[in-house]
């Protein structure tokens, strides 16, 4: 496998997606930092950067691979990349996707024309049979990541924001398995080799962070994420090299930042980004990264969930102390809930829900526990009021 991937790989694969994928738009936001601007690759065509890799891949297979199919393993986004260019090259496509893969990808999938399988499992189980697959039928193997054409694809992106953002100072960038860092840090960093180029990893499985301080690759344990897109446990040999090479740094960001980002996507520049697609963002929101210098932040995919996109906007109003749940114990007594809530409503606050509980372990035989969810202003507003509350002796409980 070539270990290096060339300005010309990267110039070659732009020329060939003429006319595949869109050149997407550079967003700015005063709400989320006059320094911080958005590479909107959530508007790509599949809504994700993951056509560009996958379209250069496919493009390469002989007539012989190409009468054979090619098979892929995604959590969704590199799948739908993957049937679209296959279905406009006239060729058979089959993806591997994790079982529990958001339904909105495992559908769009299908409708590019694919064959889905769905295996038990994240997604290491699903690159486990989709290797199984292309020895036992034959099909071509197109890795999400670690592949020198997928990498040089997805470099198009570096040559699109230097030239639409030719003073950027560093580019943010979301890691999963480490194929779209390593090409845009390929071609950044041969070209102006001064712009920081950072990788932006969910810290609840945080793959390449973990390899690039235990200096080789590492297998982490698998957790739950809200960044689908970027849930890898191994990175690959080749991007994990490249990365060493033209990665500056690698930050890592929790799901509830994750969430805020989503939400601060919304309310600003009103993107709809998915969970990988955000990290980039949350790292400059929540300083994980140098606030000063211009940045560009890839969001790297818009497709989530609207049921999921429900939950996540809670979270990350929550984080950002735009809602609030303060529990406390009364008297059970007419009155009691009507003096408690006059004195919430006093403070500002918006009363969304309440729980009302008399058989509670935290409750004596002659007092119940009140549950309040507030809309809130910001985390200065929640403490006010939980003090007020306090100060009229209403205990609180985590």
């Amino acid at each position: 496998m070539k270990q290096s991937i060339t300005l010309d790989m990267i110039r070659e694969a732009a020329e060939a997606l003429k006319g595949v994928a869109e050149r997407t738009p550079i967003v700015t936001s005063r709400q989320l930092g006059e320094n911080l601007l958005m590479k909107s690759e959530n508007l790509q065509k599949t809504g994700s950067f993951k056509l560009r890799g996958a379209f250069n891949k496919i493009r390469t297979l002989t007539d012989e691979e190409a009468s054979r199919g090619v098979i892929a393993c995604s959590a969704g986004n590199h799948a739908q990349g993957v049937a679209l260019s296959a279905s406009r090259l006239g060729i058979r496509s089959v993806i591997c996707m994790p079982e529990g893969a958001p339904v909105l990808k495992v559908e769009a999938t299908r409708s590019y024309g694919a064959e889905v399988v769905l295996v038990p499992g994240g997604y290491d189980d699903a690159a486990r049979e989709a290797a199984r697959l292309a020895e036992e039928k034959g099909y071509t193997f197109a890795h999400p990541f670690n592949d020198p054409y997928v990498i040089a694809g997805q470099g198009t992106i570096g040559l699109e924001i230097l030239e639409q953002v030719p003073d950027a100072e560093q580019i943010l960038v979301p890691i999963g398995g480490g194929g779209l860092v390593s090409g845009i840090g390929a071609a950044i960093k041969q070209l102006r080799p001064n712009v920081r180029v950072i990788g932006v990893q969910a810290e609840t499985v945080p793959s390449m962070f973990v390899s690039r301080r235990n200096g080789e690759i590492t297998t982490v344990r698998d957790r739950a994420t809200i960044a689908d897109g970027i849930h890898v446990l191994t990175p690959g040999d080749l991007t994990f090299a490249l990365t060493e090479r033209y990665v500056d740094d690698i930050v890592t960001v929790s799901e509830d930042e994750i969430a805020a980002a989503i939400v601060a996507l919304l309310e600003g520049p009103k993107t709809v980004a998915e969970g990988a697609g955000a990290t980039g963002v949350a790292a400059f929101l929540f300083e994980k990264v140098d606030t000063s210098l211009k940045t560009v932040a890839v969001v790297s995919g818009g497709n989530v969930d609207i049921t999921t996109l429900s939950r996540i906007i809670t979270k990350g109003l929550q984080k950002f102390g735009r809602i609030a749940r303060l529990t406390t114990k009364l008297a059970d007594r007419a009155g009691s809930l009507a003096k408690l809530l006059a004195l919430v409503t006093e403070s500002g606050a918006n009363i969304l829900n309440i729980e009302h509980e008399r058989e509670d372990a935290k409750a004596e035989v002659n007092s119940c526990v009140v549950t309040l969810t507030l809309e809130t202003r910001d985390r200065d507003h929640i403490r006010s009021i939980r003090a007020a509350m306090r100060g009229q002796g209403y205990p609180l409980f985590d």
